[in-house]
Formats: structure tokens, sequence, C-alpha cells
């Protein structure tokens, strides 16, 4: 089963994964170490990487904001289509 780590933790995991390579450790002993695979890390280093914690915070709070106003958006669009429908009836 799939565990969905916090932001915090993962920006986390990133820092000690790039600590561990700065000092010579190969890849796969740092993710053996982290418990975490090699292709999470590379994910988790593009998406993640160089951002400090209270960055990740900040980061998280836009994620939910865009989601809800694609919501908006995707509810608006909704409405938009119903009354252009209800329109075209009684022209």
């Amino acid at each position: 089963m799939k565990k969905r780590q916090p932001m915090e933790e993962m920006v986390r995991i990133v820092r000690e994964a790039e600590a561990l390579l700065a000092q010579g450790k190969p890849v796969e002993e740092a993710c053996r170490v982290l418990g975490i695979s090699e292709s999470t890390l590379v994910r988790w280093r593009h998406k993640y990487g160089g951002l400090s914690t209270p960055e990740a915070k900040r980061f998280r709070e836009l994620e939910r904001e865009n989601g809800h106003l694609k919501e908006l958006l995707a509810e608006s669009e909704l409405a938009r289509r119903a009354l252009s429908v209800a329109l075209r009836g009684k022209a």
C-alpha cells in the first residue's frame, strides 16, 4: 500500500539525501538509508529540490488554492453551458 508523506517530510528527506550524496554515498545507498526508492528520490528532487520547509508549506497552500479555483471554474463553465442551452431552447 502506498503511504503519502507530508510535503515537509519529503523536503526533509530530499535534504538528507542530498547531504548523503554530497558525502560521496551512492544513490542506491542513500535511498536504502532513507527508506525510499530511487525513482521516488528522483521525482521528489525534481519537485521539491531546493525548497525550505516554509516554502514547501506555501507551495502546498498554493496547490490547494489552485485546485479550489479549478473547481470554481468548472462549476462556472457548467452553469454557462446550462444557460446557453436554455437560451437556445427559448429562441
